[in-house]
């Protein structure tokens, strides 16, 4: 299953509005979701339970250690500590409901990867951000959470530019654009904090659309857009520079010249920071399995890279 989307019953936990996306797999839905719709479409409409972790062929007890089951097909999803409490799926997507009211079509793309260690869901909020006018930018929510140990419960702003679905990562001063929640006792309670970052929604996004309109005013040269590359992917302009780094600095000069929604952009310090996020997302692991591209994308280096190329543009936005 080189997807690594979950398969119930021979059902793919995944749903999606819009597009088809890169699998072919999955539940369609023709509007977004509410809670109940995307838990049941996605296949997210199962429980886990820590239950007691024996030695192979024995009686005997691992002590302080458990096994994180999935009830509906009791698979053990991976091995915790005693103090590890899960956050089931339907207590995860709650947290989105007060941002609308519960029973609200809010949800977008939900799925579950591997055995059910990792689900996802990205909710949209209402309005967008626009850029010099008309080159919008959908405001989500994502949140991750996982039922083996490896991972705590996240939840961040994630803008999704909607002319090439570059999903774009903020990083803004003096501000929490992330909750993350440890499986503990306390998790249900801290839940709670996801409620202070819906809060200030409104009051974050506003700050990036004044980011990224000056950064649609930015123009940017040649040589400025060669230190701007310099600034996330240090050493890219050197006389000799290795193979990874050419294939790295071709692709991007080539999407500002001609990357999706280049022509609404072209030129400027928007377009420079769009092509980096366009590369990382559709064009750095070309060989890579997708759910492992996914994860990159939104939690691992490349998520890192986009961080910078925003931080980097921020920088010269002040020069």
């Amino acid at each position: 299953m080189s997807h690594n989307l979950n398969e119930t019953n021979g059902k793919t936990s995944f749903m999606y509005v819009g597009e088809t996306p890169w699998h072919k797999l999955g539940t369609k839905l023709d509007k977004p979701a509410t809670a109940a719709e995307a838990i049941k479409a996605a296949g997210l409409d199962f429980t886990v339970q820590a239950m007691p972790l024996k030695v192979e062929h024995t009686n005997i007890s691992v002590e302080r250690h458990f096994a994180m089951v999935r009830m509906d097909t009791f698979e053990a999803l991976g091995v915790v500590g005693s103090r590890y409490q899960p956050v089931q799926n339907r207590d995860a997507f709650t947290v989105f409901d007060s941002l609308v009211g519960e029973g609200e079509a809010i949800y977008h793309i939900a799925g579950v990867l591997g055995k059910g260690e990792r689900i996802w869901l990205l909710a949209k909020l209402p309005d967008y951000i626009r850029v010099n006018g008309n080159d919008l930018v959908e405001k989500y929510l994502l949140l991750t959470n996982s039922h083996d140990g490896s991972e705590v419960v996240r939840v961040r702003l994630t803008p999704i530019r909607v002319v090439c679905e570059n999903t774009l990562v903020a990083a803004l001063g003096g501000a929490e654009q992330e909750v993350r929640i440890r499986h503990t006792a306390s998790a249900s309670d801290k839940l709670k904090e996801v409620h202070k970052l819906l809060g200030l929604t409104n009051q974050l996004y506003d700050q990036l659309e004044q980011i990224f309109n000056g950064m649609s005013a930015k123009k940017i040269g040649n040589l400025s857009l060669t230190e701007y590359l310099n600034g996330i992917f240090p050493g890219i302009d050197e006389p000799a520079p290795s193979r990874q780094k050419n294939f790295v600095k071709d692709t991007i000069l080539q999407l500002v010249e001609s990357g999706r929604g280049s022509e609404m952009a072209k030129g400027t310090l928007w377009g420079a920071y769009n092509a980096v996020t366009e590369f990382v997302d559709h064009y750095r692991q070309p060989s890579a399995e997708p759910s492992q591209r996914l994860k990159s994308m939104w939690f691992g280096s490349g998520e890192q890279i986009k961080r910078k190329a925003f931080r980097v543009a921020v920088e010269k936005l002040s020069k």
